[in-house]
Order: C-alpha cells, then sequence, then structure tokens
C-alpha cells in the first residue's frame, strides 16, 4: 500500500457537486493506493503510519493533536508510465481487492480515535484541499 499525504489546512471531497467528506483546519488528506499484495495487515500498518507519523506543524502528529484526516482512494497511485505515453495501471488492485482495503485503513484509524472523513470508493471524485507548507510525503508499508 502507498499513501500520498499531505498536510492541510482544511480539505473536501465532492462526488456529483455533493460534498461526501470534508475536514476544517489542521489535518492530513491521505490518498490511498492498493496494489495485488496488500492485506488487511498492511491497512492496519498504514493506518498506524498515518496516525503517528510527525508532519503537523510542531512537529506533531494527529494522534497528538486530535488532527482530523481525509482518506481518499485512488487506484493510480500504481500507474506505471515509464514506457510510451500512456499510464499502465496493472500494479494496481482491482475493486474487489481494494475497496475493502482502503476500509480497513478507514476503521483501523477510527480504532486508533481518529476523526476519519472519506471520499467515494470508485467514484468520480473532486477534491480540494489547502496544502499547508506545502508539505507532500509519500508514505509505502
Amino acid at each position: 500500500m502507498r499513501a500520498v499525504v499531505q498536510r492541510v489546512n482544511g480539505a473536501r471531497v465532492e462526488v456529483a457537486g455533493e460534498a461526501v467528506g470534508e475536514i476544517v483546519g489542521e489535518g492530513l488528506c491521505a490518498l490511498v493506493g492498493v496494489t495485488h499484495d496488500d492485506t488487511p495487515e498492511k491497512a492496519a500498518q498504514l493506518a498506524r503510519k498515518l496516525w503517528s507519523v510527525r508532519i503537523l506543524q510542531g512537529e506533531k502528529s494527529c494522534s497528538d493533536n486530535g488532527a482530523p484526516l481525509l482518506v481518499i482512494s485512488q487506484f493510480t497511485l500504481y500507474g506505471d508510465a515509464r514506457k510510451g505515453r500512456r499510464p499502465t495501471w496493472q500494479a494496481a488492485a482491482p475493486g474487489p481487492v481494494a475497496e475493502p482495503l482502503v476500509d480497513e485503513v478507514v476503521a483501523q484509524l477510527r480504532a486508533l480515535g481518529a476523526q476519519v472523513a472519506t471520499g467515494r470508493f470508485g467514484a468520480d471524485m473532486k477534491v480540494s484541499l489547502t496544502n499547508d507548507g506545502p508539505f507532500t510525503v509519500l508514505l509505502e508499508v
């Protein structure tokens, strides 16, 4: 699993003009991708990493100050554009594999005490955010 994580000062995801997930104030926006050999254990590991990574102001984590997270599935994180001009998506897990694992990341975060908003799996989503810093990291487990 991999996640592109941005420190944000507010983030929102819309589907068909309707807000389906939003966080206000300081927090993290995590775009989560799943590949074929990912497991529920890797989802739990990623959740722990997201909850504890110290990239908020003052080298704090979401667990330190109760900051919210917006978690959005994104299969394109496993796109490969090394050859030609059109990316391939072969490394991305199909929906029936990926969706439960993204849901597991969210469930594990909530079990840790996190306030988590989400996108809608497989939907055409419009994401808006204010990147704070800007600060963006790639996490892989």
